[in-house]
C-alpha cells in the first residue's frame, strides 16, 4: 500500500498564488509563473487553471501579458462579466 506525498507539485503552487488574488485585481499567467518560482512557465499556469472548477480560486482573475482577458473553462464571456462586474474591465 502506497502512502500519499506530500510534496507540494508546480500546480499545487499555481493555485495557492492564484487563490490568493484579490476581488478588483488581476496577474498575468506570467507574473503567477514567476511567484511560482518558474518564470517561463506560463502556458503551464494556463493549462493548470483550464482544468480548475475550484470557486475558491479564482482563475478569471488571471489575464494574458497583452491585457486580453484570455481562456476560461467556463467560457470567455463568463471570464469577462465577471471581471467587469469586479471592476477590473
Amino acid at each position: 500500500m502506497s502512502q500519499k506525498s506530500n510534496k507540494v507539485t508546480f500546480a499545487d503552487n499555481v493555485r495557492e498564488v492564484v487563490r490568493r488574488i484579490p476581488k478588483g485585481h488581476v496577474m498575468t499567467y506570467k507574473e503567477v509563473a514567476t511567484m511560482t518560482g518558474r518564470p517561463n512557465a506560463y502556458r503551464a499556469v494556463g493549462n493548470i487553471l483550464a482544468k480548475n472548477y475550484d470557486p475558491n480560486i479564482p482563475c478569471h482573475r488571471v489575464i494574458k501579458s497583452d491585457g486580453k482577458t484570455g481562456g476560461y473553462n467556463r467560457g470567455r464571456n463568463n471570464k469577462a462579466k465577471m471581471l467587469k462586474n469586479e471592476g477590473v474591465l
